[in-house]
């Protein structure tokens, strides 16, 4: 039988090796950070939005009994909204609240659309170095016979090879980029609500009468 499910060490050398360095050569060492900080956002609490909100509605109360002309901010327990709402209050604006959230905002964005579009770019090499692996293993056959046994293990690399690299694309590294694209615009939707309602709530206690200001939210996360 040519083909068996036995581990292959080199075959999976050269398909993860050479994605990852093909990648790196690619995207350049940013990029790559990017999805480090990807894949570690993935495995954190994430937002607490309940807890932010909880903060929010007491200093919305502090600020309907003092005014926001002697409102003093407060910890929040997250820094985006630390400094959204330090604008508000040191600005008396609306809008400046709303500016702050887009800065963060685009970069988040900035970071996951860098996370995503490097897995994919991986996820691209993959099956090249599976067939770079194949090729590798069948240059090993001499042209003047081989014994069976070897030309089995020769056979066997290059099949392998073959499927490493089409499962690591397939199986880890698109699924990886798609899973922190969710993540990602998870986040956003979550934040930009929580911004819309502290904006609402905020509209009738700023000295000046301000229209409705919202922040423009991001739909999908482009791998281009």
């Amino acid at each position: 039988m040519l083909f068996t499910w036995d581990f292959d060490g080199p075959a999976l050398l050269v398909v993860l090796g050479g994605t990852l360095l093909g990648t790196i050569l690619r995207c350049g060492l940013r990029d790559c950070g990017a999805v480090l900080r990807g894949l570690a956002g993935l495995g954190g609490a994430g937002f607490d939005a309940d807890e932010v909100r909880k903060q929010l509605a007491i200093q919305i109360q502090q600020i309907t009994r003092d005014g926001i002309l002697r409102a003093r901010p407060r910890a929040l327990r997250d820094s985006e909204f630390d400094e959204a709402t330090d604008a508000m209050i040191g600005q008396r604006s609306i809008p400046a609240l709303i500016a702050s959230h887009e800065g963060h905002s685009q970069r988040r964005i900035a970071q996951a659309t860098a996370a995503v579009r490097t897995l994919v770019q991986a996820a691209e090499l993959a099956p090249v170095f599976g067939l770079a692996g194949t090729l590798i293993s069948l240059t090993r056959l001499p042209a003047d016979g081989i014994e069976r046994s070897a030309f089995l293990v020769a056979i066997g690399m290059a099949v392998h090879a073959t499927l490493y690299g089409l499962v690591t694309a397939n199986l880890l590294l698109m699924p990886l980029a798609a899973w922190i694209e969710r993540v990602a615009l998870a986040e956003e939707r979550t934040r930009g609500a929580l911004i819309d309602w502290l904006a609402a709530q905020m509209a009738e206690r700023c000295p000046e009468p301000q229209a409705p200001v919202t922040h423009r939210r991001s739909d999908r996360i482009s791998a281009a």
